[in-house]
């Protein structure tokens, strides 16, 4: 195995052979047990900036996007051999665009995307997850981009026709952070009515277990089975030893050899 001297000091093995930021982190950090005396406050700028973006991300929830495309997605989500299979797939699909900007996705172009007949979920893991739920209690649903939610609904939705015997939990992010879902996301798609929504406390576009909140934490703890969506949920969990099921597409190079996985893009 390689060795390099600019290693030289740093603790871990699992880095060192594979790209593996999370292992080479936890392994090296010091955790600073200060106050937050140090910090700056926002300044002029950044709050001009801050509630300029708010304004937009309001104008984009008033376009509907996704949204206004749902009834449509249900029924052919409905008609499929297998519906829980179908959803999943579309709601891995949804994980190509970044639905901050949804609007400039025109609805038939969004719609071609999920018949695309490569975007197939492994089978065999499809199986070992229905096979976990069928003796599970409790699900949590990790949701990622604010616009992917309204396809994580109807997962949802038909996790629970399945499985009613399913307490599922959804986990969004404490605050706003990129186009990353939020509670009030959650209200505005109508997801609150299909699950019980918690925000998990943090701003990071992810889910580092040490900084979420109690109430997040539990609930992860507690959960049989975690179905996690997008990249940056998997790159800050995988590998903490939780039974989890990551439902994404790889889109950046870094990640394929690693965790075994292939780039994806809309335009393929």
């Amino acid at each position: 195995m390689a060795q390099y001297e600019q290693w030289a000091g740093f603790k871990g093995r699992n880095w060192t052979h594979s790209v593996d930021v999370r292992s080479f982190i936890q392994d090296n950090y010091t955790p600073y047990e200060g106050d937050d005396s140090f910090l700056e406050g926002p300044t002029e700028a950044t709050n001009k900036l801050w509630g300029r973006l708010q304004e937009l991300q309001k104008e984009e929830r008033a376009k509907g996007g996704v949204l206004d495309m749902e009834t449509e997605i249900e029924e052919k989500i409905r008609s499929a051999k297998d519906p829980l299979y179908t959803a999943m797939r579309y709601a891995r699909i949804g994980n190509y665009i970044d639905f901050s900007a949804v609007s400039d996705v025109k609805p038939e172009e969004f719609l071609s995307l999920l018949d695309r007949e490569k975007d197939l979920i492994d089978e065999e893991e499809y199986r070992h997850f229905t096979g976990e739920l069928k003796g599970a209690e409790r699900l949590v649903y990790l949701l990622d981009n604010c616009g992917e939610i309204v396809l994580d609904k109807l997962v949802i939705r038909i996790l629970r026709e399945q499985y009613p015997h399913l307490k599922i939990t959804a986990v969004v992010r404490g605050a706003q952070v990129i186009n990353d879902a939020t509670k009030e996301d959650a209200v505005f798609t109508g997801l609150t009515g299909e699950a019980e929504v918690i925000g998990n406390g943090d701003n990071a576009a992810g889910t580092i277990l040490s900084r979420i909140s109690p109430e997040a934490s539990a609930a992860i703890e507690a959960a049989d089975v975690i179905l996690s969506k997008g990249q940056g949920n998997f790159e800050s969990l995988h590998g903490c030893g939780l039974n989890i099921y990551y439902l994404f597409l790889c889109k950046c190079d870094w990640l394929q050899i690693p965790a075994h996985l292939t780039t994806h893009s809309a335009k393929n």
